[in-house]
């Protein structure tokens, strides 16, 4: 749900998200409360923000820099995962040095 929720922030299309029977809507505020419930279902609790800072993106003071901040980490996150995605699928494909694995003794 993340991911959809994320896509759709990126692509500014909020009217995917916004109950269709709202007649209007501030799209800066369907942004702003989007970006802080990613920020507060963050997997891990000590990556969430705290209640005091909750209330302060919502009131729009440093939303802009912890998004930012949260983006990078996502960023990173799935590049890091990416490498390893490769770096295991290389290991299983490879035949390089299987040769040289050996038991310590017969079983």
């Amino acid at each position: 749900m993340q991911l959809q929720i994320k896509k759709l922030l990126r692509e500014k299309r909020l009217e995917d998200i916004v109950d269709r029977n709202l007649n209007s809507y501030n799209s800066k505020e369907v942004e702003t409360i989007l970006q802080v419930a990613m920020l507060c279902t963050q997997s891990s609790p000590e990556d969430r923000p705290r209640m005091a800072e909750v209330v302060s993106m919502l009131q729009g003071v440093g939303l802009a820099v912890r998004w930012a901040e949260w983006e990078q980490l996502e960023e990173a996150s799935i590049q890091e995962f990416s490498l390893m995605s490769h770096k295991f699928i290389w290991a299983e494909d490879s035949t390089h040095d299987q040769e040289a694995i050996q038991l310590s003794q017969a079983r």
